[in-house]
């Protein structure tokens, strides 16, 4: 195996052009903390579904609920849109 070397790199005091200032998007702490009440259910689901989420749940390492649950807020957040 090759032994790659870095280039350095070099910084200045140049003036940097066409800079575009974007607002902050990222959650507060606070946003990042809230618990969203929630209302336990039963729930019948077909095995493959539940396959799914199970095996992309373990890549993302999460809990496959979870991700049904968020599935679920997405829609109803998005048909809340449609129907205004």
């Amino acid at each position: 195996m090759k032994n790659k070397t870095r280039k350095r790199v070099k910084y200045t005091d140049e003036p940097m052009n066409n800079v575009e200032v974007i607002s902050d998007f990222l959650p507060s702490p606070e946003q990042l903390a809230f618990k969203e009440e929630t209302v336990k259910i039963t729930i019948a689901l077909s095995k493959s579904s539940i396959e799914f989420f199970k095996e992309k749940a373990e890549t993302h390492r999460t809990q496959y609920q979870k991700m049904i649950r968020r599935l679920v807020d997405e829609y109803v957040t998005r048909q809340k849109h449609l129907s205004r």
